[in-house]
């Protein structure tokens, strides 16, 4: 079942917290606290989740989410028996702690209850001399977690509610195989719930390999279209390639997603990208998965200007920080349409959609106005600016470090080679990203050379490593 729900932001105008089945202790704390009503994501999901069901809710920081996964946690808890009941895995030190702190807010009516934040980046003796005293809840990230289960510090015979939080995010980390190891010794009658404010490819696995018969919260609130400036030209068939290096040249946008109809067209595109001195990268249904990794991590990086693919090869992707979308072809199907320019204007950020347009195409693009309720603005690409012919060049560099989770690589032990003993700041580091056999990080492009030779003189987690920046 998909529960979908209107735009919204979180505001205090949702249904009060006493229409819900809640105890009066924890009724009379939500009043103190000032939580008069819920927010969007805690009407469509607490109704669910208080009846023990599992749960994939699409929400962000900042939409109220901490109270929509605590208050069902809190309710099953049982105070007298100090053993671990419920556990929720974050990205980040600081997400951890901000969860921990709203946690302890929500259970001030419970006695003494006890909140411990396992998480990396401090010694760990002192935490497992905690969890040697005892603790109801833990909130840590995955690597901290599971180096307490391996050590036996931590056991997890007793939880009843497992909650992955922003787990796209973590995904985005590497942490699929840290988070798979924790899971699978978990209790398999629990509860789990997973937030994410997107729904990438490994979100949909986690679900399918961890839960049972989730149910669906997915709001509405990412394709709103005050955010993103759709632009409509018409051209004429062979006239589409160029036109799409035109249009990056004028308004150089640093991540740009060009769509096309056919694998044919996305391997044409390219050949003119690569010939006006644009990065590119295709993705097609042909490359083996290592090879799809590879592209899909430089994108995300912004070591990549533009990446060409059809709706197929795109399918489950979603890249933070998309500038521009081009439809080089029009899509038939106007829904696809609507899916394909959702990717761009995310979170608080604006972004932009090109449409290159046939006169065959009128009809569609007709179609696609009428669903949006839009009136189409023409442009004329004659009024382009010509003189930006500098390449677009990328701003990162993506290194790849041969070794990963097989050689118990992490991101932190990357930072620390970069920030430590090769002396860069935390700025002039991207993402990274640990799978199997590689770890990925980009880095600013000032410093992509030096930063290849300083690793591969340097050491990764006390071990020499081979090292390359991933160029055409």
């Amino acid at each position: 079942m998909t529960k979908t729900s209107p735009s919204s932001l979180p505001t205090a105008s949702g249904p009060a917290f006493n229409t819900l089945k809640l105890p009066p202790a924890m009724l009379g704390n939500l009043q103190q606290l000032g939580y008069l009503s819920m927010t969007l994501i805690q009407a469509e999901s607490l109704p669910i989740t208080l009846t023990g069901k599992d749960l994939i809710a699409q929400a962000k920081t900042g939409s109220g989410k901490t109270a929509a996964f605590g208050l069902p946690l809190l309710t099953k808890l049982n105070p007298r028996h100090l053993g671990v009941q419920a556990m929720v895995l974050c990205p980040t030190r600081e997400l951890a702690d901000q969860v921990t702190q709203e946690l302890r807010r929500l259970a001030r009516y419970m006695h003494n209850i006890k909140i411990l934040t396992l998480v990396g980046g401090s010694t760990m003796r002192p935490q497992r001399e905690s969890l040697g005293f005892g603790a109801h809840i833990v909130v840590g990230t995955p690597g901290r977690i599971m180096d307490h289960i391996e050590r036996g510090s931590l056991e997890l015979n007793a939880i009843n509610t497992l909650v992955l939080d922003e787990a796209d995010r973590m995904l985005d980390m590497g942490f699929y195989d840290y988070i798979a190891f924790v899971v699978k010794r978990c209790p398999q009658a629990r509860q789990t719930m997973m937030f994410s404010a997107t729904y990438p490819e490994g979100v949909t696995r986690l679900a399918r390999q961890f839960m049972h018969q989730p149910q669906e919260v997915k709001l509405a609130e990412q394709h709103d279209d005050t955010k993103i400036r759709q632009h409509f030209y018409e051209v004429r068939h062979e006239s589409r390639l160029p036109a799409v290096a035109a249009l990056l040249k004028h308004y150089r946008p640093v991540s740009t997603l060009a769509f096309c109809n056919t694998k044919q067209q996305c391997r044409d595109l390219l050949d003119v990208l690569h010939a006006e001195g644009i990065h590119a990268l295709t993705l097609n249904g042909d490359m083996e998965q290592r090879e799809r990794d590879q592209v899909l991590i430089q994108f995300a990086n912004r070591s990549c200007s533009v990446l060409v693919a059809t709706d197929v090869a795109a399918r489950g992707l979603d890249i933070a920080q998309l500038e521009a979308v081009i439809n080089v072809d029009v899509t038939p199907d106007p829904e696809v349409h609507i899916h394909r320019i959702g990717r761009t204007g995310r979170a608080d950020a604006e972004g932009s959609a090109f449409n290159l347009v046939s006169p065959a195409e009128m009809n569609r693009i007709g179609n696609i106005a009428k669903l949006m309720g839009i009136e189409p603005e023409w442009e004329d690409l004659g009024t382009l600016q010509r003189e930006h012919n500098a390449p677009l060049i990328p701003p990162m560099v993506t290194l790849q470090i041969l070794g990963g989770r097989k050689e118990k690589i992490r991101p932190g032990d990357v930072l620390g080679a970069l920030t430590g003993e090769a002396g860069y700041t935390r700025e002039q580091v991207g993402k990274i990203t640990v799978t199997d056999m590689s770890t990925y990080v980009a880095v600013t492009r000032d410093i992509a050379r030096e930063a290849v030779k300083r690793l591969n003189a340097g050491k990764v987690k006390g071990k020499s490593v081979k090292v390359r920046a991933l160029e055409d």
